[in-house]
């Protein structure tokens, strides 16, 4: 049933049967919150026996002998260390461990650059009349928060299949000497569960840029979040960045946020020698160091990449059959309509729907008001500003079965009644 081929007979039986419909889910008060992608209570128990690693009998030290109970250890602990160069495939001494959150680290990083500049550049970037970033577009609202924060400038680039638009992006650092930096979610993005191509990381570590300070940000955050087991494969930007002696463009972040505990996991940062070395001469004034006890537990208890990656497999058994729900609800209400376009993520946290444009806002707040609250309509785009008004982050691991699949159908019901009230 394609609403764009029916008579308006037809699209007016049709929004009559749905409003019903959408009377009769109101009547219910549902207060469904799918606004940010949490997860879920079970599976976050499974990471409970990190609190168990640690007893007041053991010897806290780490291998090199740090007493994890004292200050030191700016770096992190040599074993979480190289957890995490697995992770991002790159070497222990390229890696620094944070406190509990990656974001942390990336707005430490742009605030530093702010303040006392890069290396390769020529100072403080807050010194600059203008500074810009690139912002593929529908992507990360915190990555756009921090921009907006120090008043940096987004430029809004759109994702394709494999990634952001490689012709305008080195279209616009190969003439533009202002822009110091782009957001990259290079693995199952936020929120198009897209992974990038190998043409396109290799075309974002060579590409030519007019500011010689320029900056990939790569928040590597889904990197082991597969949803099966034939997940995406992502290539090492880091050494197509060392093979064209561009090693200094790209720093990588990663967490343990959505592995272990969200609120109590640890963070990683990745980069060049030279940029690790300034950050930890910057960091020293900052912090004595972060948690290295949370850090033992941590390695206590994963031990390896191996151990993460078995770990992973059990979160995927709880959430992979959410997102099933959810394409599936959205095959059968929506796919026949020409109304809406969605991904299908191998992994990730985010399915994301495209509605006909103009629509998304209306959809959103009339799911609110039945009980549904999504990601606000914009907030996948710079300035909370979406062009089109089209894209809604689906966020699927929070809810139960039951309230995931009563929401989604909610969801689809707002989507048909204002597209065919747009159609009409």
């Amino acid at each position: 049933m394609n609403y764009k081929n029916l008579k308006t007979s037809q699209l007016e039986k049709e929004l009559t049967e749905l409003k019903i419909k959408y009377e009769t889910f109101k009547s219910e008060n549902l207060k469904l919150d799918m606004s940010r992608g949490k997860p879920c209570p079970e599976q976050l128990d499974l990471s409970m026996g990190i609190l168990d690693c640690l007893t007041s009998e053991d010897i806290c030290k780490a291998q090199n002998g740090t007493d994890c109970r004292n200050y030191g250890g700016l770096e992190g602990i040599p074993e979480m260390r190289a957890i995490f160069a697995q992770i991002l495939e790159v070497t222990p001494d390229e890696v620094i461990i944070g406190g509990n959150s990656s974001l942390n680290m990336m707005y430490d990083t742009v605030a530093r650059a702010m303040q006392f500049g890069v290396p390769g550049g020529e100072g403080p970037w807050g010194k600059l009349p203008k500074v810009k970033f690139l912002c593929p577009s529908p992507g990360y609202d915190r990555h756009f928060a921090i921009c907006e924060s120090f008043g940096i400038e987004m430029i809004a680039v759109d994702m394709k299949q494999d990634g952001p638009d490689m012709d305008l992006v080195e279209k616009l650092v190969g003439e533009d000497e202002s822009i110091k930096g782009i957001w990259c979610v290079p693995k199952y993005s936020n929120p198009d569960g897209i992974t990038y191509s190998d043409e396109v990381v290799d075309r974002l570590a060579t590409m030519p840029t007019k500011a010689k300070d320029f900056r990939i940000f790569w928040d590597n955050a889904y990197v082991v979040h597969h949803l099966n087991e034939k997940g995406d494969n992502l290539k090492n930007i880091f050494e197509v960045c060392k093979a064209s002696s561009n090693i200094d463009r790209v720093i990588l972040f990663a967490s343990s946020s959505k592995i272990s505990f969200p609120g109590a996991g640890v963070a990683a940062m990745a980069a060049s020698t030279t940029n690790i070395s300034q950050t930890i001469k910057l960091m020293a004034v900052q912090t004595i160091g972060n948690d290295k006890l949370n850090q033992l537990r941590h390695v206590k208890y994963f031990k390896n990449i191996d151990g993460i990656n078995e770990h992973m497999k059990k979160q995927a058994s709880i959430i992979s059959p959410k997102f099933d729900v959810v394409l599936e609800i959205l095959e059968k209400e929506l796919e026949s309509k020409d109304i809406a376009w969605w991904n299908k993520p191998k992994g990730g946290y985010f399915i994301s729907l495209n509605t006909l444009d103009g629509c998304a806002k209306k959809i959103v707040a009339m799911a609110k008001e039945a009980g549904v609250t999504l990601t606000g309509a914009g907030a996948t785009y710079p300035y909370g500003k979406d062009p089109r008004d089209r894209n809604i982050r689906i966020a699927p691991t929070y809810p139960s079965i039951e309230e995931l699949r009563e929401a989604i159908e909610i969801l689809a019901v707002c989507t048909q009644i204002v597209s065919i009230e747009k159609v009409m």
